[in-house]
């Protein structure tokens, strides 16, 4: 049997903290006297109760360390509980939200998908929209530990082919996970004050650069206006598509480049592959702009954030691109399942995948025409052996199969087609806004049914922990182990 008290442990300790950081955003709405600050006061006692005498009740197991099966469950249930507790403000606050939509929010927000059911934004209580951002940002550097710490020890999705990569902790889950989390925070917090820095700059407010600054280094795409970016285009589309870059790559080379060693961040081919893409999807675009009339300010900035956001994740807009096109639309909707890089804040499929995907199809294709060869799959300079491989192709075919169940489910609520399959790939690829009239980018999921909602911010849980982490859960044999 499973022994729970380590994953209990460690979720109660989270649950802690989240309670605590619940203070900063009472802070604000004390300042400010909108009578909205008890709501965050109640919130924290009771997360910060519930979460310190879990950790109590089982702090007798912490010595007994963390196995393989435990990190599973541990990974998957912080992700579920810790939304539970985030969403507790969304509830007794200023949104009188159900407790569906509730839940919804606050996921979307730790899983940096950027989805939200709230319009209004712009009357809400500050504390609220700046919980709403601090929600991102903690599962922002949260996701980065995860893909860095976990997953390779996991090897789940081919992330084993990372494994110690930058990061010698001899295998040991949690210390790696500790050491990495320490490393990754201060670049995490310099891109952060870097980037709320340009957006003060570029003329935000202190609030909004704050807010968006959190929001945009996560990748996540929150904003505290109703129309998202809309208000700060020009010089604030291209400040934040510089930053939603940074955020994409591997966090791990920041951490070699303050340790005095640029070569890797420079000899990564993912990056150089994934610029590349970026570059080809804006280049396409802002032809396709200049075609249809558009002036050449306008069609270049707003076509290098929008595609810069979608590709990454983000989930900004400043322009409803749905009207640019259907060459426009269809391009949208398949850069949102690239993404970024591994060991970023970005989300969806990943760049390495698909170099593996086609490095793999090329060696087939080489050993149908000479049978006898021996052919070695290399990536960054490593060997990536067949566990690599067949990890990378089941969290593919897997990936596929989930965006089509999910449609299908969505399709089944009464959604119509266009919104079933783009609100599934939004919400497993963990971009935000979906396409259509009513999830498009100008938008919201909040007039969707509830069942809609439950399916869709189920798969946004399945989709940012890389599916298998989640889908293992569900197999007995794990249980029997």
């Amino acid at each position: 049997m499973i022994d729970l008290r380590p994953v209990g442990y460690v979720t109660g300790l989270m649950v802690a903290l989240l309670g605590l950081s619940m203070l900063v955003p009472m802070a604000l709405d004390l300042y400010e006297g909108n009578g909205h600050a008890g709501v965050f006061l109640e919130a924290a006692i009771f997360t910060v109760l519930t979460g310190g005498l879990v950790a109590v009740a089982c702090s007798n197991a912490v010595d007994g360390g963390i196995g393989r099966r435990q990190t599973f469950i541990l990974t998957s249930g912080v992700w579920a509980v810790l939304p539970l507790f985030g969403a507790i403000p969304f509830l007794r606050g200023a949104t009188d939200a159900s407790f569906t939509d509730a839940y919804f929010e606050a996921m979307s927000g730790l899983t940096t998908t950027g989805s939200t059911v709230f319009t209004g934004l712009d009357d809400l209580p500050s504390g609220l929209l700046l919980w709403r951002s601090m929600l991102q940002w903690f599962g922002g550097i949260g996701i980065v530990v995860v893909a860095l710490a976990f997953l390779p020890e996991l090897r789940v999705g081919g992330m084993q082919i990372f494994r110690s990569e930058g990061f010698d902790t001899d295998g040991k889950v949690l210390p790696r996970a500790a050491e990495i989390a320490s490393r990754i925070s201060i670049v995490y917090v310099g891109l952060t004050v870097a980037c709320g820095l340009a957006y003060l700059v570029v003329g935000m407010s202190l609030f909004d650069a704050i807010n968006h600054a959190m929001t945009t280094i996560a990748t996540g795409g929150f904003s505290t206006h109703d129309d998202s970016f809309t208000r700060f285009a020009g010089a604030g589309e291209y400040v934040a598509a510089v930053f939603m870059i940074l955020a994409s790559l591997p966090f791990v080379r920041y951490v070699q480049l303050l340790a005095g060693s640029s070569r890797p961040l420079f000899n990564d081919s993912q990056i150089r592959v994934f610029l590349i893409i970026l570059a080809i999807a804006i280049g396409a675009i802002f032809l396709f702009q200049l075609a249809g009339g558009a002036s050449m300010a306008n069609a270049l900035s707003s076509t290098v954030f929008n595609i810069t956001s979608i590709t990454t994740g983000t989930g900004y807009a400043s322009a409803n691109y749905q009207l640019w096109g259907a060459f426009p639309v269809a391009v949208f909707f398949f850069v949102g399942l690239i993404g970024g890089c591994a060991g970023s804040t970005s989300c969806s499929v990943k760049v390495f995948r698909y170099q593996l995907l086609v490095g793999a199809v090329g060696n087939q294709i080489r050993r149908i025409h000479s049978p006898h060869g021996v052919f070695q799959l290399k990536y960054q300079g490593r060997t990536a052996g067949e566990d690599v491989i067949s990890s990378v192709m089941s969290f593919l075919t897997l990936f596929v199969v989930t965006l089509g169940v999910v449609a299908v489910l969505l399709s089944a609520t009464g959604l119509d087609f266009v919104t079933s399959i783009s609100g599934a790939a939004t919400a497993i690829a963990n971009v935000g806004p979906g396409l259509g009239p009513e999830i498009g980018p100008d938008g919201d999921f909040g007039g969707l049914n509830t069942t809609a909602k439950w399916i869709l911010l189920s798969a946004m849980l399945v989709g940012r922990l890389e599916l298998m982490v989640v889908f293992v859960l569900f197999t007995s044999r794990f249980w029997r182990a």
